[in-house]
């Protein structure tokens, strides 16, 4: 009995033992490839929502800015029709103190005959109503000037918070980015792709007529430059970025935004698809220009070039053709 409680005991402990060294051990295992890879592939995605998010901000700060720039065009030329009201108005009132203005019992008194007295009655009345007029004038003016100042003042609060929210995202997205290239450096020896610009991939493009072949071929000379959030090019796009480029080239002005795009195209059906349309994917979060033969050119993600692909990369949201 002894030897069997021995045995017990130590059996016992030698699984305890087991149990508090197996979790350490697990703990400091080297993730997988594979697992590298789904959580690259999930970091890129919510990287590339706060990436799109930074880009609408942008845009939207853009459009106040151009709101701001109207409006102060406005309240200057505004300003000085109101100086000049109350000029005329203080004026008036000046000429009405050292003449005691032209009253009725005036005129009434005056030699001439009934004309004559209808004629200075007919002064004073003209002369009523032009002060009245100008008084007028003057308080219409100064009342559309102090409504178009309040309304530059909300403009100009709503762009210094959009200002302190787009930095607060850029923090963040700078943050994700340091964790992301972590794990690529993880998965890969390397944080980035090896750059792989080729000046001449232009010349790959399929043969396309019109605004839309310049779109396409801007979209082939950018294959192989890198991912830069933010970036409209030359040198680095992100997603939104090459496409609203590409269009530039082309003579067509589209917002640095995703879902901004969605809403400035025409919606087509896949059937309709031509090279030059947007392919847009999972909840307007990613874009993409079709160059034919079911093929987009995109930014895929940080630490990526821009590539050329199979557009069913992902969930598709719909599809955009450029007006």
């Amino acid at each position: 009995m002894p030897s069997l409680r021995n045995l017990l005991r130590t059996l016992a402990i030698t699984g305890l033992s087991a149990a508090l060294v197996a979790p350490a051990a697990a703990a400091h295992a080297e993730p997988s490839p594979a697992d590298l890879n789904r959580r690259i592939e999930r970091s890129s995605a919510e990287l590339e929502r706060v990436v799109e998010s930074y880009n609408r901000l942008r845009e939207d700060m853009k459009a106040n800015k151009a709101a701001v720039d109207r409006l102060q065009a406005r309240i200057a030329p505004l300003e000085r029709q109101t100086e000049q009201s109350r000029a005329d108005v203080g004026e008036i009132a000046v000429t009405a103190y050292k003449t005691g203005g032209l009253r009725t019992a005036d005129a009434l008194l005056r030699p001439g005959g009934s004309a004559a007295l209808l004629d200075r009655l007919g002064t004073i009345d003209h002369l009523t109503r032009e002060r009245q007029e100008r008084i007028a004038g003057f308080t219409s003016r100064q009342r559309e000037l102090v409504a178009e100042k309040a309304r530059l003042n909300k403009v100009l609060a709503r762009q210094d918070a959009q200002a302190r929210a787009l930095a607060t995202t850029k923090s963040r997205i700078e943050r994700d980015l340091a964790r992301l290239y972590e794990l690529r450096r993880q998965a890969y020896g390397r944080t980035t792709e090896a750059p792989a610009a080729r000046p001449d991939a232009a010349r790959e493009a399929p043969s396309i007529s019109g605004r839309a072949g310049v779109a396409v071929r801007y979209a082939y000379g950018a294959i192989g430059k890198p991912y830069v959030w933010g970036g409209s090019g030359p040198n680095g796009y992100d997603c939104s970025g090459l496409t609203s480029a590409a269009w530039r080239a082309a003579g067509k002005s589209l917002p640095h935004n995703a879902r901004m795009q969605w809403g400035a195209v025409a919606h087509i059906g896949r059937g309709e698809l031509s090279p030059g349309d947007l392919v847009f994917y999972r909840g307007l979060g990613h874009v993409a220009l079709y160059v034919g033969d079911g093929q987009v050119i995109d930014a895929p993600s940080a630490g990526r070039n821009v590539l050329k692909r199979g557009m069913n990369l992902m969930p598709i949201h719909g599809y955009g053709r450029v007006r």
